[in-house]
């Protein structure tokens, strides 16, 4: 099952009336599987530490300080900005390669992410390949291309996914590496090329990169899951609308109206105090409430996709700011509640049509909010950015169904999440098959 175009383009379709308020949902029982369901099968593995690191090969890296540094050219390239000014621009570049990691299923789709510090002039690029159900070695697929900044004059490049990538063994959909129908891939690796402007000394370095590869089943509708103990818990993330910002800045995915991803992403940023300085959203037009929606945004633009929503790129966004951030999926809301218990709100990637999610008041072809916790009965409390559709900060918090809200995120994206929180902040214990 392909769900990486569905939940990530954060757009609303009105039908009927809107609600002005939530609709109280039905409590939610937890119910038993009656048989055994098809598998999701779903491993994440990351790098993150020296010896993670130390495990790949090197051309032109070290190893230091819990990241892979830029150490010494390894060749040299030129990269014409295809959203630039049209100037080839000559760049160092070394590289880091992981090593093979065997999922135990054939994947279908695979997921990276990473953190990175890029100052001017410098960026990352992220590719993949892997041995598929033949026997035979993939091309490397470019999954990214990415840097914190976006002056061209420093050096800077547009980050941006690349395009028309396919083969017979798959195609890159945005940010995410597809297999072709009927096909998979037994293992995986990464390979990361770190960019720096030829003639200077500025040195990009990655402090984790890893990867989500899933296998998932073409399954419609799922029972709600059982309680997994954040019962009646709730974190106290700040609310902002991304209606709020209507119209500003469209050259940005066309303004706030499309802004659910970052704005969420804005709200994780805020509730662990790791948002932008009032000096760093200076540029934002002083009239514009919450300027660190507006800097989210343009921080997080994909200039290939023309879009704000790619997951990667604010999970990187939010690594540039200093916290650890990555994309998996989940499998249910039981193992979204490990989370809440340990105090990280989730991004989680949902569609649905208006009748699907009581309270909602619009439908969606893909959207993005954050849950914030549980209520005493299960049910799902979540900080929805395009709440009601109306444009206040008020609106943002509320509770949906517990079963209609799982049915709009596992089925729909994959139960894709964007997982934010500080390194001294731990993950909850991840299960046997690790997706965390």
């Amino acid at each position: 099952m392909s769900t990486i175009k569905l939940a990530r383009l954060c757009t609303l379709a009105l039908t009927g009336v809107i609600a002005l308020t939530a609709t109280p949902a039905a409590p939610a029982t937890p119910a038993l599987a009656a048989s055994a369901p098809e598998p999701r099968e779903i491993r994440y593995t990351a790098w993150t530490t020296d010896a993670d690191f130390a495990s790949g090969s090197q051309a032109g890296t070290s190893v230091s300080g819990g990241a892979v540094r830029f150490e010494t050219a390894a060749g040299t390239t030129s990269y014409t900005d295809p959203f630039g000014d049209g100037s080839p621009r000559q760049y160092d570049y070394a590289t880091w390669t992981s090593p093979v990691v065997t999922t135990g299923f054939g994947l279908t789709e695979l997921v990276s992410s990473w953190n990175a510090d890029t100052p001017p002039g410098t960026w990352v690029e992220v590719a993949m390949s892997g041995l598929t159900d033949l026997g035979t070695t993939s091309k490397w697929y470019i999954l990214g291309r990415w840097g914190a900044g976006d002056e061209a004059a420093a050096g800077d490049i547009h980050r941006t996914s690349v395009r028309s990538q396919g083969d017979s063994n798959g195609f890159v959909a945005v940010d995410t590496f597809v297999a072709a129908k009927g096909r998979s891939l037994s293992n995986w690796q990464l390979r990361v090329t770190l960019h720096r402007l030829s003639g200077t000394t500025t040195a990009p370095a990655v402090r984790s990169v890893g990867a989500m590869a899933s296998r998932l089943p073409d399954t419609k509708k799922i029972p709600a899951s059982p309680g997994g103990g954040a019962w009646g818990t709730v974190l106290d993330v700040p609310t902002y609308s991304q209606e709020t910002h209507l119209g500003q800045y469209p050259q940005w995915d066309g303004g706030g109206e499309a802004w659910c991803s970052p704005t969420s992403t804005a709200m994780v940023l805020d509730y662990f105090g790791a948002g932008p300085t009032a000096a760093e959203t200076a540029w934002v037009d002083p009239s514009y409430a919450d300027p660190q929606v507006d800097h989210a945004a343009r921080m997080v633009f994909d200039y290939a996709y023309d879009g704000a929503g790619n997951w990667p790129f604010n999970t990187a966004y939010a690594g540039s700011r200093g916290l650890d951030g990555f994309v998996t999926r989940l499998r249910s809301l039981t193992e979204a509640e490990q989370f809440i218990k340990a105090g990280i709100p989730l991004v989680a990637s949902v569609s649905f049509k208006k009748s699907q999610l009581d309270g909602a008041g619009y439908g969606t072809n893909g959207h993005l909010m954050v849950i914030v916790g549980f209520t005493a009965t299960g049910d799902v409390v979540v900080n929805d950015p395009a709440s009601h559709l109306i444009p206040s900060n008020d609106q943002v918090r509320t509770v949906y169904n517990r079963e209609q809200f799982e049915n709009a995120w596992v089925p729909h994206s994959g139960g894709i999440v964007y997982v934010i929180h500080p390194e001294s902040l731990p993950l909850p214990p991840a299960p046997s098959q690790p997706n965390w």
